[in-house]
């Protein structure tokens, strides 16, 4: 077994590791991650790690959840690969419609792809497509929220606006028009002007896209569900398109299945990620409504121009199948829900700390603020720094301090990495003063 010593070595001597400048790469500190469980990272030396960042948020129901195990064996055992052009097969086939099946009302059509950005790509596309082939050519601009971050990818950078990830291929990406930032946390103004710019140019704009309740990276900012219905009110006025990115939001994080579920609204599109694989393998997918769809009928000109060679992996959509079968079988969210109270009494207990600002929770997702200067501060990882000696590995968003923790976590183990959470920011907060 390798050494690791060894394996940092080989990291830093090859790998290129993301979100991480080359000096970062070459000197912060490395866990060498050997096997992981249920909400543990663990090391070859039986070390045991909470995950409070569920592996960038996808680890919904732990790591090697032993179901999740056997379907991807048995699948193996079948068939790993398998074309999705002019073929199908049943993972992709029953899956699709069990997603049409948890999915908000209206989506009945659904496009695989390999992540997050992706997925969004794909929307955009799909929601500019049908615009330019139905006759409404003019319809070639999109809306979006202040702060938003819907992936890496060109098209999904166009739709984001954290400058941090986005502002240097400025020069590459299309213009998406949004309205002034929060001041205060006040999202009202926001979406005031959001439905003051739709109201103002309604039949240029092929889709308005928002991340539902929770805008993750900019800091896990939340926003009432009230304005969430609201817009979905104004779309509909104006006969665009919504599009929901649940590609965080979805599979239960906030409390219900869909973060839309919470203002009770159903999108046009939906792109979900993350969490519908359980952490396992790279796997997307995007859920449009039937109308959208019939937009593309006719001739092969007409036909979605996306497509990727692992479409539909049938080792994916296996796996992706199996996740909706514990969410139904162990009934996830009804068990998350005194697990989420839980969290949101720990993180608002937060309060406590001097230092410590806008503790808030929706669901199994959790943040507080240690610091002013956002994804730019440092006092976060100070905090994650000593959060990993005492046993949880923490990805803060700069001054952000974030939890999102398997939906199925013990309690035991939560009240663990509440413990954790707290007294690294002590350490680093009271340290300080």
């Amino acid at each position: 077994m390798s050494s690791d010593d060894e394996l940092i070595a080989l990291d830093r001597a090859h790998l290129w590791r993301p979100y991480t400048s080359s000096e970062d790469h070459e000197t912060r500190p490395l866990l060498v991650v050997d096997r992981a469980e249920g909400p543990w990272l663990i090391t070859a030396e039986g070390r045991r790690v909470l995950d409070a960042s569920g592996s960038w948020w996808c680890n919904n129901i732990g790591h090697g959840h032993p179901r999740l195990r056997a379907a991807i064996t048995r699948q193996s055992e079948r068939m790993m690969h398998c074309t999705l052009a002019a073929a199908t097969h049943e993972p992709a086939s029953r899956l699709a419609a069990e997603l049409v099946g948890v999915a908000p009302d209206g989506l009945s059509r659904v496009f695989y792809s390999d992540n997050g950005s992706t997925a969004v790509e794909v929307a955009l596309k799909i929601a500019f497509q049908y615009w330019q082939q139905n006759g409404r050519p003019e319809r070639n601009r999109f809306l979006a929220l202040p702060r938003g971050y819907h992936g890496d990818t060109l098209g999904a950078m166009s739709a984001g606006d954290v400058d941090e990830f986005t502002g240097l291929f400025r020069p590459l990406l299309f213009d998406v028009q949004r309205p002034p930032d929060a001041v205060d946390h006040r999202w009202e103004p926001v979406f005031e002007r959001l439905f003051a710019l739709l109201r103002e140019a309604a039949d240029q704009i092929a889709g308005v896209i928002v991340e539902p309740m929770v805008q993750g990276a900019a800091g896990m900012r939340m926003y009432p569900a009230g304005l969430l219905a609201r817009l979905r009110e104004e779309t509909k006025r104006a006969d665009t398109l919504l599009i929901a990115d649940e590609v965080f939001t979805g599979l239960g994080r906030t409390g219900p299945m869909w973060a839309c579920d919470h203002a009770g609204v159903a999108p046009d599109l939906l792109c979900t990620a993350k969490g519908l694989s359980g952490g396992v393998l790279p796997f997307a997918a995007t859920l449009a409504t039937d109308r959208i769809y019939d937009g593309f009928r006719g001739d092969k000109s007409r036909a979605l121009m996306h497509g990727h060679t692992f479409c539909g992996n049938p080792l994916g959509a296996a796996i992706a199948r199996e996740v909706l079968a514990i969410y139904r079988d162990d009934d996830v969210l009804q068990a998350a829900k005194p697990k989420a109270a839980k969290l949101a009494t720990g993180i608002q207990n937060m309060i406590d700390v001097a230092g410590v600002t806008a503790p808030r929770s929706l669901g199994m997702c959790a943040a507080f603020e240690v610091g002013a200067l956002g994804y730019a501060g440092t006092i976060g990882w100070q905090i994650s720094d000593v959060a990993l000696e005492l046993g949880a590995h923490l990805r803060p968003l700069g001054n952000t301090v974030y939890l999102v923790p398997p939906l199925n976590i013990e309690d035991a183990d939560l009240d663990r990495l509440l413990d954790i959470v707290r007294e690294s920011t002590e350490r680093v907060l009271l340290g300080a003063q």
